[in-house]
C-alpha cells in the first residue's frame, strides 16, 4: 500500500488507504460541532470498515489530541535532526503554517 500523505491536507487527492475518504471526513466531523455530520461519518465509516473502525478510529483520534496537547502545553522542542530530517514532509504538506508550528519553532 502506498499512502499518499498530499491527500490529508488535499482531499482532491486520493490518500491511498482503504476507507481512506470515510477516516478522513470522519476525523474532520469529529473535531467539529455538527452532530450530523458526525453520525453520518460514523454510518458511512461502519458501511467501510466495519463496525470496529468507529472505536478504532476515535481511540486513534483521541491518543493523537491527548499527545499533541501535551506536547504543546509543555512547549516541546523539536531537535535539529527532527527538524532536518521531516524538512520534505512540512514543506509538502505546509505544515509550518499551522498555527501550531510556532510552538516548534519558538525554542529555535
Amino acid at each position: 500500500m502506498e499512502v499518499n500523505l498530499k491527500g490529508l491536507v488535499d482531499s482532491s487527492q486520493d490518500i491511498g488507504v482503504p476507507g481512506g475518504d470515510e477516516l478522513l471526513e470522519f476525523s474532520e466531523a469529529l473535531i467539529g460541532n455538527d452532530t450530523k455530520r458526525l453520525n453520518n461519518a460514523r454510518l458511512d465509516l461502519e458501511k467501510q470498515l466495519g463496525p470496529d473502525a468507529i472505536p478504532a478510529a476515535s481511540a486513534i483520534a483521541a491518543n493523537f489530541s491527548k499527545n499533541d496537547r501535551i506536547a504543546n502545553g509543555c512547549g516541546i522542542p523539536v531537535d535539529d535532526i527532527m527538524l532536518k530530517a521531516t524538512k520534505d514532509i512540512r514543506e509538502d504538506l505546509n505544515l509550518d503554517s499551522f498555527r501550531s508550528a510556532a510552538n516548534t519553532f519558538r525554542h529555535l
